[in-house]
């Protein structure tokens, strides 16, 4: 008896690629941009807690400076490893662990006693998880769900953390003022529990398991886990160190993050309090470099796709370091004009160089570049970390912060000067 063959369809090789009217892309940006929000509390806090913290427990300002700068540090150096744990386990379950990680150091601080566990709670615990939710968060989401409009979305994400201190800022500061720093703290913990179940429900690793191609790119299957993160995390950066232009962005961006993490954001606050500045009115200025924050990095993200990434670095740079010159001159006890100006330009000016900067590491290391930007990220946490603690120690030893304001500028200008220096990729 012949035998009947049923004939099926072929399966495709891979799914097609759709193109929907709205881009599932587009979703995952909003919700990556929404978790950066919520996690961003934990970053408005530390120049809230030098004063109340040196009030109760009568820790030097140095002291507190310490546990801050190691949360800096560890935010930075956590960063690269970080990347490549979301390539072996994949960006949701990452970032969930990260929230709850911050969620619980933020907690237990309330129930310390002793500066240890400052450094423990905030500098360790805190930096390790606020170290997986950095801009390499970011930059890992963009470099998987866009091939256009990258340098647009990078701006977009990194402005989340500007648009989370523009919403805690004030409430943390009205908290510390009127009833202690310790509900402050517990507002961090929540907001960063409350972001967990939109991470774990919404977002998406690939663009592939859910059968898209990525925005403006072809159809790619799913890569599959990358097994030895932190094995990978060290060789990409041993073959990067090879190369000077990596050098180069991370000086500049150990400079960025002096003059913007380590100084303006932990420092502002008690050096305008030192000039008869109430607390929440100087929290309120930063809350309004949060506002314009947004603003510059979006449009910095614009310039990005359409101008050489090196010379707007070398611009964001100088303008910052002439800015910063200005400062100690329009410190007073009351907002002025030109006060609300430096406000402003500052803002413009506060992570506009993270969308050339995430450029220039694409440019030059391709599929390495969201690990190669986290050590980058590292340098700029580290500088981060050598000026919070040194602005306090400057304070304890000084009296005053203008000796670092006017270091940083100087800083600046070299940053500027670096950032010509780094070649361009030739095809």
């Amino acid at each position: 008896m012949a035998q009947t063959t049923e004939l099926r369809p072929s399966a495709p090789d891979r799914p097609p690629a759709r193109t929907p009217r709205f881009h599932r892309a587009w979703s995952v940006a909003a919700v990556t941009f929404v978790t950066i929000i919520g996690a961003a509390a934990f970053a408005s806090l530390p120049g809230l807690l030098i004063e109340p913290l040196h009030e109760e427990f009568d820790w030097s300002r140095g002291t507190i400076g310490f546990a801050v700068s190691a949360n800096l540090a560890l935010y930075g150096l956590t960063a690269p490893f970080a990347a490549a744990l979301m390539d072996r386990f994949g960006i949701r379950r990452v970032v969930a662990v990260a929230l709850s990680v911050i969620a619980l150091g933020s907690l237990l601080t309330v129930w310390m006693t002793a500066a240890w566990q400052l450094v423990l709670f905030w500098g360790v615990l805190v930096g390790l998880g606020s170290g997986s939710m950095a801009l390499a968060f970011a930059a890992t989401v963009t470099n998987r769900w866009f091939t256009a409009r990258r340098g647009l979305v990078t701006g977009i994400l990194t402005a989340a953390g500007a648009s989370g201190q523009l919403v805690f800022l004030p409430l943390l500061s009205w908290l510390v003022e009127h009833h202690g720093w310790r509900p402050a703290a517990v507002t961090v913990a929540l907001s960063a529990l409350a972001v967990v179940p939109f991470v774990w429900l919404l977002l998406r690793d690939h663009p592939a398991d859910v059968g898209l191609a990525p925005y403006g790119g072809e159809y790619a299957e799913k890569p599959a886990p990358v097994t030895g993160a932190a094995r990978r995390a060290v060789t990409v950066l041993l073959k990067a160190a090879r190369t000077g232009p990596f050098w180069l962005l991370a000086g500049t961006f150990a400079i960025c993050g002096a003059s913007t993490n380590g100084l303006v954001k932990t420092h502002f606050v008690p050096a305008a309090h030192d000039h008869g500045m109430p607390v929440t009115a100087a929290a309120g200025l930063l809350a309004v470099i949060g506002v314009f924050d947004v603003v510059g990095t979006i449009a910095s993200g614009w310039f990005t796709d359409r101008f050489e990434a090196r010379r707007l670095l070398a611009v964001y740079y100088a303008l910052r370091g002439v800015s910063l010159l200005f400062l100690p001159m329009l410190l007073a006890p009351s907002v002025h004009p030109p006060m609300i100006f430096f406000i402003v330009f500052y803002g413009l000016d506060w992570v506009a160089t993270v969308p050339p900067t995430i450029a220039l590491c694409r440019e030059h290391y391709g599929e390495d570049s969201a690990i190669v930007f986290g050590w980058v990220l590292a340098s700029h946490q580290v500088g981060a970390a050598a000026v919070a603690f040194a602005g306090g120690l400057a304070r304890d030893v000084f009296g005053s912060y203008d000796p670092v304001w006017y270091a940083s500028g100087a800083l600046c200008a070299a940053a500027a000067l670096m950032a010509l220096v780094i070649r361009r990729r030739r095809a």
